[in-house]
């Protein structure tokens, strides 16, 4: 055993978020933490980088002892080099300096600058294919190209015994994924292990050798490979079987629910040289945008959202149209979009849970010009129960909520507003299993009150499972689309990467 962890608690005041953690790591080997947001996965994390200390219960590594004491630097020492689940960047810094930010003593620098170039492009490559500009400076990049050099940054530390991938892939595209993976695998063959996290259930069954399942704050179960099946790693999380329990189970009822037109886009060009895109959006309707990152979907969506640089994209009600031509606009006529990039541009972290619900929908809670806490309260407390909000007091920050709940108060706020089209840029990511099913009854319920949905995601389960039908972004120009009764994993992955017949 290279890494044996027992007994480990922690609690931050009231809130026990690890109660009796306790597995073991092979030498060698991929072993997986899953379990629910709040389960505890990013406290032993911390506890196992460094940052924070635990209560009580012991970790060793190599059969030594580790001090409660421990810190960042000397668990890297001891060739521990964590990913963190948040992307952390200092976002005017280049990718460059990002990449080997915090590696550098204060008077002694482990290698030249020609040598940290050389080593960080080679990282990108491993993972990308090609390296971004290392001078550009970080917050340019979209989301994706952030967690990338997050894992960089881990990867030219070369982990000699552990490497912590804690939510690592929640961003990335199938390309990027299967690259990490290829480097997970060469690490365990290097005899270094690897833990990591992932609420995928198809990553876990695909990479992990052993599974560890947390519930509450306690290990509930350690599984060999060939037991840690998609439905008993559920079951033991939650107590139900399947990733999107509650989905429709018809897909060829689902299209009959589709209304009337309510959103057109002509002649969209996403790229210089890309085709352009024509698109229908009916009343109820729930469509998928997918493909690998960075061709196209993204901006595609954006443009839904009053972004279109070239063609139009038109917003119809009751026989009129209107031409889109800022999120402003789109704001006006009942369209709302809900960002990727939660913590950075969707959160007010210094806000109170109340406050960040109320943020686009202020004048909903005043009257003679004062704000009644009181109202918003109310309003708050509909959502809530809607979309089983798991919160104290409304008072809290933000930040005291699971990154899951974080997100549905998020979405909560854009309900508020009484939309007509659900704009969401890939809303599930990074969230546990019950918080996803969750949005999943939330989005048929808002289809089959009228409320049209376009939905960019990552997960290609939660694509098949409840979408009417799914359009593939490749080389910047729409590649292909399915209807729900001919969507399937190898059809969605063979369009991402440019086949038209489902043959990968």
């Amino acid at each position: 055993m290279l890494l044996a962890v027992e007994g480990l608690a922690k609690a931050f005041g009231q809130t026990k978020a690890l109660r009796d953690c306790s597995f073991s790591v092979r030498r060698g080997e991929v072993h997986a933490i899953v379990g629910e947001n709040g389960s505890g996965k990013s406290t032993l994390v911390k506890i196992l980088a460094g940052v924070h200390r635990p209560d009580q219960g012991t970790v060793r590594i190599a059969d030594i002892p580790i001090d409660h004491t421990h810190s960042p630097r000397t668990m890297l020492a001891r060739g521990v080099v964590p990913v963190f689940q948040e992307t952390l960047v200092a976002p005017s810094q280049s990718i460059l300096d990002n990449i080997w930010m915090g590696s550098d003593g204060l008077f002694r620098h482990r290698f030249s600058k020609r040598e940290k170039r050389d080593l960080a492009q080679a990282a990108l490559i491993d993972l990308l294919g090609e390296a971004p500009p290392l001078d550009v400076p970080i917050e340019r990049l979209p989301l994706s190209l952030r967690q990338v050099c997050g894992i960089a940054r881990a990867l030219v530390r070369k982990p000699r015994d552990i490497l912590i991938l804690d939510e690592s892939t929640s961003a990335l595209d199938v390309a990027t994924r299967d690259r990490l993976f290829a480097i997970v695998r060469e690490q365990t063959a290097g005899q270094a292990s690897v833990i990591f996290i992932s609420h995928r259930m198809d990553e876990i069954e695909e990479i992990a050798d052993r599974a560890t399942v947390l519930r509450t704050g306690s290990s509930v179960a350690t599984l060999d490979r060939d037991e840690a099946t998609p439905a008993r790693l559920v079951r033991l999380m939650s107590g139900a079987e399947n990733l999107t329990e509650g989905a429709e189970p018809d897909r060829g009822m689902r299209v009959k629910r589709a209304g009337g037109t309510v959103l057109e886009g002509h002649d969209i060009v996403l790229r210089p040289d890309a085709a352009p895109i024509d698109f229908k959006l009916g009343a109820g309707e729930l469509v998928g945008l997918a493909g690998l990152e960075g061709h196209g979907q993204d901006a595609f969506l954006s443009a839904l959202w009053g972004g279109a640089s070239s063609g139009e994209v038109i917003y119809v009600k009751d026989g009129n149209s209107t031409v889109v031509r800022s999120s402003a606009k789109a704001r006006d006529l009942g369209m709302v979009y809900v960002a990727r990039d939660r913590r950075s541009e969707s959160l007010f972290p210094t806000l109170s849970i109340r406050d960040n619900f109320a943020a686009a929908t202020p004048a909903e809670d005043r009257r003679a010009g004062i704000l009644w806490r009181s109202r918003t309260d109310r309003r708050l407390a509909h959502f809530r129960e809607q979309l089983s909000i798991k919160l104290g007091s409304a008072g809290l920050p933000i930040t005291t909520l699971s990154g899951g709940n974080q997100q549905k108060v998020v979405i909560a706020r854009w309900l508020a507003v009484d939309p007509t089209i659900l704009l969401l840029n890939d809303p599930t990511r990074g969230i546990d299993l019950n918080a996803k099913r969750d949005v999943y009854k939330l989005l048929r319920t808002l289809a089959e009150e009228g409320v049209a949905v376009v939905m960019l995601s990552t997960e290609l389960d939660e694509l098949i499972e409840l979408m009417d039908r799914v359009l593939v972004f490749r080389e910047g120009t729409l590649f292909a689309e399915f209807a729900s009764t001919s969507l399937s994993r190898a059809s969605l992955v063979s369009g991402f990467f440019g086949q038209e017949d489902g043959d990968a």
